[in-house]
């Protein structure tokens, strides 16, 4: 299993470098940052930075949109990028939360992520691609190669992961949501077409490493008002029963709003409608212990990443006790001698 680490772009931003750094340091494949370009800094200058300081993380936006930004304009961020640090990105979309919805916009339709996730894998692989009755292509991009990984939830939106990702992000830790889940994306890949396995399995959840679990989930709370947002989205198309799992669907009922301003924040101060049992499933909390034994349950599930949303008050030592304990528990033992 990979592992990743998921920060916001608050200010300073030299931090996020030195964050990212370490989260190298301590073996984690990936560095992820939010993009809402309201709520945090520029993500791409970010990524510009966090490459330019290290020797081999892997960058990308968990997630962006096909909103907010030009397709052919994310595209050439991240063609540019792979010519300045090596093939070092992979591109997370979705259809859009925060970054649209602050700006009173909506999410865009999930025919507009299927092309957008098109566009910009093939222009940011130096391929050429049909686009707005032209073809197009970047002269000066030669050998990028991207990834472009999906985010969903929704039944439909997960088909569409399964159809045409590179990835699948999932963003909660309920290892019976996630069983479900993937099926669902594996089994549209496998209808297409498709390898399964060909589709990378990325679950993202906070995570905080310590004993005092009843603060552990005071700061990872926000994270179930965040899935919350998602999930009432479904509701609000398919219903409150029958298209995603029970769990999902009942815990919102006492939501009764959600502002922006809060966003992703541990201090998010209307999401008391997220009880104590959400935040232990979607999240992964206690000593180190805990987290190994759910990560190796979610492994069993084939999930190839897990990503740690590190957005608490006890960043490096989260980052320290993963590098030590937790990533080494999962990784492939190989014996110096047999």
């Amino acid at each position: 299993m990979d592992f990743g680490a998921v920060f916001q772009t608050n200010p300073p931003s030299a931090r996020v470098v030195q964050l990212s750094q370490l989260a190298e340091a301590h073996g984690f494949s990936h560095v992820w940052t939010f993009d809402s370009h309201l709520l945090w800094q520029e993500p791409y200058v970010l990524h510009s930075a966090i490459l330019g300081a290290t020797r081999r993380i892997t960058v990308g936006p968990f997630v962006t949109n096909p909103a907010t930004r030009d397709w052919t304009v994310t595209a050439s961020v991240f063609a540019t990028l792979n010519e300045m640090y090596g093939n070092r990105t992979v591109c997370g979309i979705g259809r859009g939360d925060s970054a649209v919805r602050v700006t009173n916009g909506a999410p865009t339709t999930l025919a507009t992520l299927r092309e957008a996730v098109h566009v910009i894998r093939e222009l940011g692989s130096s391929r050429s691609v049909e686009h707005r009755g032209a073809t197009l292509r970047f002269p000066w991009s030669r050998g990028s190669e991207l990834e472009v990984w999906v985010a969903a939830y929704g039944p439909k939106a997960l088909q569409l992961a399964g159809e045409v990702a590179d990835g699948f992000i999932l963003q909660l830790a309920d290892v019976d949501v996630a069983r479900w889940m993937i099926e669902t994306v594996r089994d549209a890949a496998a209808n297409v077409g498709r390898d399964p396995d060909d589709v990378t399995i990325c679950v993202a959840a906070p995570a905080y490493v310590g004993d005092d679990l009843q603060h552990q989930r005071e700061q990872s709370r926000w994270f179930g008002g965040m899935v919350g947002n998602h999930v009432a989205d479904i509701v609000a198309r398919y219903g409150d029963s029958g298209a995603v799992p029970q769990v999902l669907t009942d815990y919102i009922a006492g939501r009764t709003g959600y502002d922006y301003n809060s966003h992703g924040k541990a201090g998010n101060d209307h999401v008391d409608f997220v009880p104590d049992e959400i935040v232990d499933r979607f999240c992964l909390l206690g000593p180190v212990e805990a987290h190994v034994a759910k990560l190796r349950e979610l492994a069993d599930l084939g999930v190839d990443q897990f990503a740690a949303y590190v957005m608490h008050d006890d960043k490096e030592e989260t980052l320290r006790q993963y590098g030590e304990h937790v990533i080494p528990a999962l990784a492939e033992h190989v014996a110096a001698k047999s």
